[in-house]
């Protein structure tokens, strides 16, 4: 038989010669739930992990088919700007104006 009190960080038990009093200070308690919490949710996310690989089905996107009307489109007018001064090579294209919506 053993009481454990979480206020104080303190498990007391009988023995053979009276109380046996075992003591932990508070930051080795938090590196213990902590340590504890990482393994738990390692396990189940990890058994989460399988099952969604089992349910699911890998798709493949063909990069050669057309894309919706959202897809990206260059701006006609646009700026280049030089990103490293020391190099001319390194530039981007910025747009000049935004699109009403």
């Amino acid at each position: 038989m053993a009481i454990p009190n979480y206020t104080y960080l303190k498990l007391k038990m009988s023995g053979p010669n009276g109380v046996i009093i075992v003591s932990s200070t508070f930051s080795h308690a938090f590196t213990c739930d902590h340590e504890h919490y990482e393994l738990a949710t390692t396990v189940v996310n990890s058994s989460k992990l399988l099952r969604l690989g089992e349910s699911s089905v890998p798709a493949a996107l063909d990069c050669n088919q057309p894309t919706s009307s959202s897809a990206f489109r260059p701006l006609k007018e646009t700026k280049t700007v030089g990103i490293k001064p020391t190099n001319p090579t390194k530039i981007v294209q910025i747009g000049t104006q935004l699109p009403a919506k």
